[in-house]
């Protein structure tokens, strides 16, 4: 790429008039994007310069090729720990801290793919900006990561229970109870509260499932800011850039428009919240026609209590409440809050603080979490 590299905003993604409805895979970048390949960095020493621009700076460990390939043992397949269109993902651990004695931590290092794409790219410097500057408790912490020749690696902190997209589709899992599908929500809207309310206000864009992993005690923290955006400043009421994210979860007038607002991410919360009522995926092509998308199917049922209690999630029923019955008023109140939450007029959606109010009082002791 050369040594060349740019002083600029957050906005690391560029506007195209010919914006695309996308896939779960990213787009591949085009002409006008490649032309600009020459303002990304390509060593630390650049990536570190760019962060200048920073007043705020998460302190980052910029590690050698060499150092990752040791602590995920060569990459062996028994140190992987997941993977998807960005990449691949291996636990380890490194001593971040500087001084004698200091422990090795435990480490998620995120390898992306070798073909070396602008988008990817563009994707990689864009976590390592927001997460370089962001630090809240319901944020993914970035520890480190690497810009060597070809390679773009980032090293995260370790979420020993993977992500809530395993916990809720997986069979072999144990179901998760109410009140801890409760702490999810309150801590993932608190996640994005955090950015959209930022000095420096962010839009996530890319928020599902998948991307909310779990500690050991079930505490949601968001991960992957690859398709993270600048917010709106001045008098600007939106910003308008290439349809990115995931069908399912992208707001309609997202996908119709282009226009990405706050708003856009609590359209994609109130669906990840009616996954974890329902139990059911945001998109499912296996189902029946009509019930392919979740949003779409279930939100006439989400203001009629009889029909909300006969959609939710049937394992609950073996999970429990945390420990008792199914809470049904707590039922209810996720239920109309994802109603709100999926609302096609973008202005009449609740504002995530209010979200986290709203699910303030619907949290329990959590038995599941304090057996962890």
């Amino acid at each position: 790429m050369g040594n060349c590299w740019f002083r600029g905003s957050l906005s690391i993604n560029k506007v195209s008039s010919n914006a695309k409805p996308e896939t779960p895979k990213m787009q591949s970048p085009s002409e006008r994007d490649r032309s600009d390949e020459c303002k990304l960095p390509s060593n630390p020493k650049e990536v570190e310069a760019l962060r200048l621009d920073s007043s705020v700076r998460n302190p980052l460990v910029a590690f050698s090729f060499e150092d990752l390939r040791t602590v995920t043992n060569n990459f062996r397949p028994d140190s992987l720990i997941g993977g998807g269109g960005f990449g691949r993902v291996y636990k380890g651990a490194v001593v971040a801290a500087a001084g004698d004695g200091a422990e090795p931590q435990p480490v998620a290092v995120k390898v992306h793919d070798g073909d070396n794409s602008f988008q990817g790219h563009r994707e990689w410097l864009a976590e390592v900006i927001f997460l370089g500057q962001l630090s809240h408790s319901n944020l993914v912490r970035l520890v480190g990561y690497c810009c060597e020749g070809d390679h773009r690696l980032l090293v995260y902190e370790y979420m020993p229970r993977g992500s809530v997209e395993s916990h809720l589709f997986s069979r072999v899992m144990a179901p998760l109870s109410w009140a801890t599908r409760m702490k999810i929500a309150l801590g993932a809207a608190r996640g994005l509260a955090f950015l959209h309310e930022a000095e420096k206000p962010v839009i996530y864009r890319d928020f599902k499932t998948s991307n909310i992993l779990l500690d050991e005690e079930f505490n949601a923290k968001l991960s992957d800011f690859g398709l993270a955006k600048d917010g709106p400043v001045g008098d600007k009421s939106h910003v308008s850039t290439r349809i990115m994210g995931t069908y399912g979860y992208a707001a309609p007038e997202y996908v119709m428009t282009g226009h990405l607002t706050a708003m856009s991410d609590v359209y994609s919360y109130g669906v990840v919240l009616l996954e974890l009522v329902t139990g059911r995926k945001s998109l499912d092509k296996s189902r029946p026609p009509r019930e392919q998308t979740l949003a779409d199917w279930a939100l006439p049922m989400l203001t009629h209590k009889r029909k909300v209690m006969a959609i939710v999630d049937p394992r609950l029923a073996a999970a429990g409440g945390g420990g008792g019955e199914l809470p049904a008023r707590a039922v209810h109140k996720a239920a109309m809050l994802a109603y709100h939450c999926l609302n096609r007029n973008p202005k009449a959606r609740p504002l995530m603080r209010d979200i986290v109010a709203s699910l303030e009082p619907l949290q329990a002791d959590d038995p599941q979490a304090a057996g962890a």
